[in-house]
């Protein structure tokens, strides 16, 4: 690896973001969950919608979050149901036990949270904010917003 490459924020923004991943998909694996699904169950957790509201909420493609959502059903965190006349629009909620897994996930996300920012004061974690917000405002003009949600959520899939 070329000095060059060592010493970009690129790098150090994906190591730092393949070690976050890895911790959080230790603590997911807690709760039986894969990266990924824990953003479809916090999207939901407020109120029921539809599987397109949430592929678009998600930033995902419909087959995407299809594939997320089945795999969730099949261990009884969420419901689908038609929604109308025809039942080609699906409601997904929550059950009881979406809903406490749900809950559950703040936890863990603070915990991580904690870790990742453990060496930085107050001003440090505003700045730190601020910046990558900026840096993914530049990408998500360049056409990569959707990417790298679309990828924890199909590579959860594929992991279960």
């Amino acid at each position: 690896m070329t000095k060059a490459i060592e010493k970009s924020v690129g790098r150090a923004l994906l190591v730092t973001a393949r070690l976050h991943r890895s911790r959080m998909g230790e603590r997911l694996n807690g709760l039986g969950l894969f990266p990924g699904q824990e953003q479809a169950l916090k999207a939901l957790q407020p109120a029921p919608m539809t599987m397109g509201e949430l592929a678009a909420l998600l930033r995902v493609k419909p087959p995407t979050v299809s594939k997320t959502i089945g795999r969730l059903s099949l261990q009884g965190l969420v419901t689908r149901e038609g929604g109308n006349r025809d039942g080609r629009l699906v409601q997904v909620a929550l059950t009881e036990a979406g809903q406490k897994t749900a809950a559950e996930l703040d936890a863990v996300w603070n915990d991580v949270e904690d870790e990742l920012l453990d060496k930085l004061d107050g001003r440090e974690r505003k700045q730190l904010r601020k910046l990558l917000r900026k840096a993914a405002k530049g990408l998500s003009k360049a056409g990569a917003e959707q990417d790298d949600v679309e990828a924890d959520l199909d590579e959860a899939d594929s992991d279960a």
